[in-house]
């Protein structure tokens, strides 16, 4: 079982200076949910919905899928994310709101809690998602993942973000990151002294994703560049999201995931990691290949992974 915390939103999205926008369900947690599930994973998405159209519209989008959502309030409206896209990469505009009150303990079948980006940034609620992530830590009964998803519209200003997000790293067992984020969040630093930097801090891992420049990661023993998926590029709304999803995924399938594996987490062998960063990479660039956060299938993976074998 995964449990995800986080916003559930809609992305508005369209061409810079257009005139036609079109409604997909979104949100940075809610992608990496709608992922797991369509790739077979028992997933949880603990969020806040209005009980609008919009808000209609998400939810089916979840269920449909097998992602059981948790979280809908009438007083409010469903959040929006306006993406506005050139040469198709996004830039974010929203309208969002994250007022949650405290959690309930994680299902004791739980294995792996993951959250991230506005969720653990956006006050009021930011702070009982940070409670909740301190409480399970305590517990020691799930992986903690954590991808910061930097939206500097929302944070403002990267000296005062900085802290909180190295916070939250250092709770973390396993943390994506992309380099735009870390760019952001630190201009005058390499990312990958950033990504050891936060391994340092208590992560077993650390993943930086670099777009059309591939993967970096590290752990206490190893040390991994992986290339990424040639793709014919629509756009790249929901791609962190959706290389998330596939990589906790693959932990999973390797028996990685679990307050007892943590050990086995961190001594990770270089086969079995570059393994399922290679297929996240693939989750990612088949999403990159269709509009919106549409996520594949474990069919559509397993068809795409088998043509490149044989190309």
């Amino acid at each position: 079982m995964f449990v995800v915390v986080g916003e559930a939103l809609v992305d508005l999205v369209g061409q810079r200076g257009g005139r036609t926008w079109v409604a997909h369900p979104g949100g940075s947690p809610s992608n990496v949910a709608l992922g797991l599930a369509r790739l077979g994973d028992p997933v949880i998405l603990w969020t806040k919905l209005g009980q609008d159209a919009f808000g209609e519209m998400v939810r089916t989008h979840l269920e449909s899928s097998g992602v059981r959502v948790e979280g809908s309030d009438a007083g409010i409206s469903t959040s929006l994310a306006i993406a506005s896209l050139a040469a198709g990469v996004a830039s974010y505009d929203f309208r969002i709101g994250w007022d949650v009150g405290p959690f309930d303990p994680l299902p004791i079948e739980t294995r792996c809690l993951h959250t991230g980006s506005l969720a653990t940034a956006l006050p009021p609620g930011n702070a009982n998602v940070l409670e909740l992530i301190v409480r399970e830590r305590e517990r020691g009964r799930a992986t903690i993942s954590y991808d910061p998803n930097v939206r500097p519209a929302l944070l403002g200003d990267p000296g005062r973000a900085a802290p909180d997000i190295e916070r939250l790293v250092a709770l973390s067992d396993v943390v994506k990151v992309s380099d735009e984020d870390l760019h952001w969040l630190y201009p005058d630093r390499n990312d990958e002294q950033v990504a050891h930097d936060w391994l340092a801090a208590g992560p077993a891992m650390v993943v930086v994703t670099r777009g059309g420049s591939g993967v970096y990661a590290v752990t206490r023993d190893l040390e991994l560049r992986r290339p990424a998926v040639p793709i014919e590029l629509v756009d790249t709304v929901g791609a962190g999201d959706s290389f998330t999803s596939g990589m906790l995924d693959g932990l999973g399938r390797a028996d990685l995931l679990g307050g007892q594996r943590r050990r086995s987490l961190a001594e990770i062998d270089r086969s079995t990691l570059e393994s399922i960063l290679d297929e996240a990479a693939m989750v990612a660039a088949i999403t990159c290949s269709r509009p919106g956060a549409n996520p594949p299938t474990q069919d559509e993976v397993r068809a795409a992974v088998s043509q490149g074998r044989r190309s």
